[in-house]
């Protein structure tokens, strides 16, 4: 081996720091990607909605059947008894874990609760380096002024993200409607924490409040935005429709790739009692027809 890449190597190998910002890039740093080929897809919401009550096993072998490389996990309480296993059989297949959910309601004296606790334990137990998509329930805030609010969410970050930097994983906030699902919000608290390695997840599902201000909204998450959750869009809703069934997410899909975006991209299986296969397999049909419709040759041909 030549020594100057022996040097290297040696170095890297010395330094595990090096890897893990290898691997776990911060927020504003770009990828080169293409925005939506397939193989930038993350499966979401896919675990609690399905009448089918896929195992670990069968829901890896889903996700494989249908062609996705990256899932966030989302759960109940019944599923959190399964995420090691399901950590083990999604490493084997070469499915990457790209977050795993944590909801803060407020009613536990520990901040986190038993739940989260229990799922950074998981992950801890099981070497996964993932992202914690974090998002707060309304009654967190309830009382408080909104320099009060961003105060209180910065603080009980701040404490997840200690938890999650000793494990070797990162935070991102997601935007979950109430107080919290405002985008303008969500910077305040990441302007109040003053670091850089907490980012954002944004959700067309949950944005149907704020679709005139989407381009400013753009503008003022992007510096930290890691992943975009897609949805079906109309102006008067329902929250949940197939993509390419709406008249909105095309030009919303277009002017997020515009606005210079270049992480994830997520398709929802989030469907009350309905077989998630379909539901997956419904929007990436839905997927391909908006990348006909945007002229985008080059993504669509991974699919």
């Amino acid at each position: 081996m030549p020594t100057r890449l022996l040097t290297i190597v040696l170095l890297l190998a010395s330094c595990p720091f090096v890897f893990f910002q290898m691997a776990y890039a911060e927020p504003n740093v770009e990828r080169d990607v293409n925005l939506y080929a397939k193989d930038n897809l993350v499966a979401w919401c896919i675990v609690p909605y399905d009448n089918q009550d896929r195992t670990p096993a069968e829901r890896t072998q889903m996700l494989q059947e249908l062609g996705f490389r990256s899932l966030a996990w989302d759960w109940r309480h019944e599923h959190l008894s399964l995420l090691d296993s399901e950590i083990l059989l999604l490493r084997k297949a070469r499915i990457k874990l790209k977050a795993v959910w944590c909801w803060i309601d407020g009613r536990s004296k520990s901040g986190l609760g038993e739940a989260n606790e229990q799922v950074l334990a998981s992950l801890e137990r099981t070497g996964t380096k993932t992202e914690i998509w974090v998002s707060f329930a309304a009654p967190f805030f309830a009382g408080l002024s909104d320099e009060e609010k961003v105060a209180k969410g910065a603080e009980m970050v701040a404490a997840l993200r200690k938890k999650t930097k000793a494990i070797g994983c990162r935070v991102s906030l997601y935007n979950h409607g109430d107080w919290f699902g405002e985008p303008r919000n969500m910077v305040k608290v990441l302007r109040y924490l003053k670091v850089g390695d907490v980012g954002l997840v944004y959700n067309f599902h949950h944005a149907h409040s704020q679709l005139k201000d989407y381009q400013s909204n753009l503008a003022l998450m992007m510096p930290y935005l890691r992943t975009v959750n897609l949805n079906g869009m109309r102006s008067e809703g329902p929250k949940i429709i197939r993509l390419g069934s709406g008249d909105l997410e095309g030009t919303m899909m277009r002017q997020l790739k515009e606005a210079g975006f270049k992480g994830h991209i997520g398709i929802l299986g989030h469907v009350e009692e309905a077989d998630v296969k379909d539901v997956l397999t419904e929007n990436l049909s839905g997927m391909k027809k908006l990348l006909r419709r945007m002229g985008e040759a080059e993504a669509l041909s991974t699919y």
